[in-house]
């Protein structure tokens, strides 16, 4: 067994530090060690979109990225990203468009439609399709999930006074 390591990191906002395995994935440390379990386990092989989380605001797959990596480094899960109400109007259309069905690829796909609105805020219906590719889903057919983060972009389009 290999000796573990020390690591310093802000996860949701608070720091922390830590003794990691220096092949422990950042997923199973956030599953196992913090009980984070929103962050999921699936494929394991960074196809399906389950694991994924965000390293210093961006998006990553949490099963292909190692605890170690994560020195230094901010990661946030869909708790942390939740908590700060970032995520509301996507949780509401998704609520409203029954995109979560079952719930399992919620927190990714949460963490990937927040990472589209902000990287392409005029994106058709097609790039959102495209964009949210990498994240699987094996209840909805992916169109609720369309419908909501389509929602959501049109409602950012609109001028504020007219959003209220």
């Amino acid at each position: 067994m290999a000796e573990s390591i020390q690591i310093k990191t802000r996860i949701n906002g608070v720091e922390g530090s830590y003794r990691v395995e220096p092949r422990l994935h950042l997923v199973d440390f956030l599953r196992d060690q913090l009980e984070l379990k929103t962050a999921r386990v699936s494929c394991e092989h960074g196809v399906c979109g389950a694991c994924t989380v965000r390293l210093d605001g961006e998006i990553i797959r949490g099963c292909l990225y190692l605890a170690a990596q994560a020195d230094g480094h901010d990661i946030e899960t869909i708790d942390g990203v939740s908590d700060t109400g970032e995520l509301r109007e996507l949780q509401r259309a998704f609520h409203d468009k029954n995109a979560a069905q079952c719930g399992f690829c919620t927190p990714g796909m949460l963490l990937t439609a927040a990472a589209l609105l902000r990287e392409k805020p005029h994106a058709t219906r097609e790039q959102v399709r495209e964009y949210i590719s990498g994240n699987y889903c094996r209840c909805t057919g992916y169109h609720a999930i369309v419908d909501a983060v389509c929602e959501v972009l049109e409602q950012q389009r609109q001028p504020r006074a007219i959003r209220a």
